[in-house]
């Protein structure tokens, strides 16, 4: 027997898969509905914007699009970034901004950056599955925040660890999170960071889906309220295409220059041609005519989700209806085990993903995550349906097993 000559990294054995990544390969058989994935709608995606924007850069700036390019990202990209963020409440300057290969490159260097064998990091209850892979291998020990329908409690930050090493930052969703769809109020966003200055503990805002809003745009963002304590990372996936992997973020000067490092090191820069696609699309006021198209379509897939539940899912179930983003969050009847039913879900010709992943500690195994954007008005309701039936039958198993 031959010794293996790699010795891997402790951090190595804190890498996990992705499950999400893993139902939607399951997902790939004919015939099931997927309503697993938190992808965007391919059919929003302004395809004849960006060939054109392509041609243009091709034309007139190729010698620098096709270079290598500054780590902090493309200048006039950095400069619309701080534009975009005064309407947040936050006012910042280029040189705060670092653009990233995606907002989850962001979180990552987050983690790098702040994360200690040991030390607390903050996050919700439940909480974006993406964010605690990346923060994982950094050996963090995760405090789970009690949570309500508004986000975390107030309270449980001021009760967050001072002694050392400190608690290192408050992973917080402000907007239509992933994956519960909740949102914070203006009282509850000055709450929860008046409790954080209290207790010393820095916030990392994650705001994927806060052009998303389907009735009223959500209050000013956490990171207007702290300036100097605050992370704040957003994305181009939601409202343009995730294919460019574009995101940034924007740092206080005290922390900017080391993940301007941590950047480097990653992958030196964040494509050079992307971002200056990207620049070409938008720099003409091109998302305030685009999104609210996606805020038309994503709102009318949330009513028929909506009023397919209501028809379909029996009773004992419970969720609410979000006022943006992607996601329903739904909590099972006592007795059912989402991870255990999503078999016979994909059988039935319907997927989710089971909510379980999404807690860092005590998941609760009858929550599962619905994203409503992919499918039609009317997929929805017929996959939903196929939900409902395979609960129906479930339920009906439980209670005859469980009947003397």
């Amino acid at each position: 027997m031959n010794r293996s000559p790699w010795t891997q990294a402790r951090r190595a054995a804190r890498m996990n898969p992705s499950i999400i990544r893993e139902i939607l390969k399951v997902t790939e058989k004919p015939g099931v509905l997927s309503m697993a994935g938190g992808l965007p709608s391919a059919d929003t995606f302004p395809v004849e914007a960006i060939k054109a924007a392509c041609d243009r850069v091709l034309t007139h700036n190729a010698r620098e699009a096709l270079q290598y390019a500054a780590s902090e990202g493309f200048a006039p990209l950095r400069e619309w970034v701080a534009a975009k963020v005064e309407g947040l409440g936050m006012r910042v300057s280029p040189d705060q901004v670092l653009i990233t290969s995606g907002s989850q490159q962001g979180l990552d260097l987050v983690g790098k950056l702040l994360c200690d064998a040991g030390a607390p990091v903050a996050v919700e209850t439940p909480t974006y599955l993406g964010a605690l892979q990346a923060f994982t291998p950094y050996e963090p020990i995760f405090a789970s925040l009690a949570s309500d329908d508004e986000g975390p409690l107030p309270s449980a930050i001021e009760a967050l660890p001072h002694d050392a090493p400190g608690t290192r930052f408050a992973y917080l969703l402000p907007n239509y999170q992933n994956p519960t769809g909740r949102v914070m109020s203006a009282q509850r966003r000055e709450a929860v960071v008046a409790a954080a200055r209290k207790a010393g503990v820095p916030v990392v805002e994650d705001n994927p889906y806060g052009d998303l809003w389907f009735d009223q745009a959500p209050p000013a963002a956490l990171s207007s309220l702290w300036p100097e304590g605050s992370i704040y990372l957003g994305s181009f996936s939601k409202v343009l295409t995730p294919g460019f992997r574009l995101g940034y973020i924007v740092a206080p000067s005290e922390v900017y220059p080391k993940l301007l490092q941590a950047k480097q090191a990653a992958d030196l820069h964040t494509p050079g041609f992307n971002q200056r696609v990207v620049h070409e699309v938008i720099k003409g006021g091109f998302l305030d005519e685009h999104v609210p198209k996606i805020r038309a379509r994503y709102k009318a897939n949330r009513d028929a989700m909506a009023k397919a539940l209501a028809q379909s899912l029996p009773p004992g179930c419970e969720w609410q209806s979000p006022e943006g983003g992607m996601f329903f969050w739904i909590r099972l009847p006592e007795g059912l085990d989402a991870m255990t039913l999503l078999p016979r879900a994909v059988d039935a010709g319907i997927a989710y993903v089971p909510g379980a992943a999404f807690y860092a500690h005590q998941p609760d195994p009858r929550t599962l995550r619905l994203s409503f954007v992919t499918l039609t008005p009317e997929l929805i309701a017929e996959g939903v349906d196929k939900l409902g039936r395979m609960l129906h039958e479930a339920l009906a198993l439980t209670t005859a097993e469980t009947t003397p």
